[in-house]
């Protein structure tokens, strides 16, 4: 069970509002910075001071004015401003972590630094990306999603785009690496699934988790089949919860929502949800056989009505069925035949 320890964070999240600039320990702030057009309303950064003087940061939110202003106001009441910056630490590449840091660095000569796993990705998906859309279209054929369907799908993620500014990293973060900042000890933890580069940082001293996505207080982070990832995703994300499963931490600062106690009572609920979204799909597949990763999609439970779940939403709901079924398959509890588009059955039938 979830202890909420950043109660003012769930206040305005329940309230459906931006929660204040908090310092969360001497030396650490917590600064929302807001999403457009997104359930998630905002990411949460963290300013760690430095004992050179300045601030590093931990994420840095979507590349849009509105953010930029958030987060210099933050810094402000923090102390400091952008130009105070020195080092953009990002869990992961997807905008709304990795969108500012190059806005960051220009104006502050920050180093950035990214998991090479991620860092690969760059050009690809926010650069030319021709090669990933036809990728991804063939994705979806071969998941069944229907003819008028796929434009949307398969464009659905392009908007983003314009939500970074590319940078390539400066500093590579390697699994169980110390980071190098004047008066913190932080450890790379690296925990693929969400991303391939997915990264955590952990403080021994301070026994504090900073989680990214990889662990949040209330919703699972989406794990998804995509043509950028590994070919088990599902099956990573699980091995990398069992990475900081014993880690000493009296408080998690994830990377949206609100800060939490009790890690490992979290990581259970996430390992079951898991568990239980397979057997889902098994029973499914026992009364509908021969099903496109498409068709198990709608058929399963999802967290609001699928006809108002956006584009996006919907090609990440299909992605995670898929990352379900790859596991499944692993463990030879169902198989798959043909493809454009694959179907799928019981390993029994």
């Amino acid at each position: 069970m979830v202890v909420v320890t950043g109660t003012l964070q769930k206040e305005a999240w329940d309230r459906k509002v931006l929660p204040p600039v908090e310092q969360v320990r001497p030396g650490l702030w917590s600064i929302p910075v807001p999403i457009p057009n997104n359930p998630l309303r905002y990411v949460l950064v963290y300013a760690l001071e430095l004992d050179a003087g300045g601030v590093a940061l931990v994420d840095a939110g979507w590349n849009t004015d509105e953010a930029w202003t958030s987060l210099g106001d933050g810094l402000a009441l923090a102390g400091g401003s952008i130009t105070d910056v020195r080092a953009v630490l990002v869990t992961h590449i997807h905008p709304d972590h990795y969108g500012l840091a190059g806005r960051i660095r220009e104006s502050s000569g920050a180093w950035i630094g990214l998991h090479p796993d991620d860092a690969v990705m760059l050009e690809s998906r926010y650069g030319d990306t021709d090669q990933l859309v036809a990728n991804m279209t063939h994705l979806l054929v071969d998941s069944g999603v229907p003819a008028d369907k796929l434009p949307d799908l398969t464009l659905a993620s392009m908007m983003m785009k314009s939500m970074v500014t590319m940078a390539k990293p400066d500093v590579f973060f390697e699994d169980q690496k110390a980071i190098e900042l004047p008066g913190w000890n932080l450890r790379t933890i690296w925990t693929p699934g969400h991303s391939p580069g997915h990264v955590c940082f952990y403080s021994e001293d301070r026994r504090l988790l900073l989680s990214g996505d990889h662990v949040l207080p209330r919703i699972t982070p989406n794990i998804s089949v995509h043509t950028q990832q590994f070919h088990n995703p599902l099956g990573d994300f699980l091995a990398s919860l069992l990475k900081v499963q014993n880690l000493e931490v009296d408080e998690v600062l994830p990377g949206h929502e609100y800060r939490f106690a009790d890690l490992a009572g979290r990581l259970d609920e996430l390992i079951q949800h898991h568990a239980d979204r397979l057997d889902e799909i098994e029973g499914v597949l026992r009364e509908h056989p021969a099903s496109t990763a498409w068709d198990i999609t709608l058929r399963l439970h999802w967290s609001r009505p699928w006809d108002e779940i956006e584009s996006f939403m919907q090609r990440q709901a299909n992605g995670e069925t898929l990352a379900h079924c790859v596991l499944l398959e692993l463990h030879d509890r169902i198989h798959r035949e043909g493809t454009d588009p694959a179907r799928f059955s019981l390993a029994d039938c």
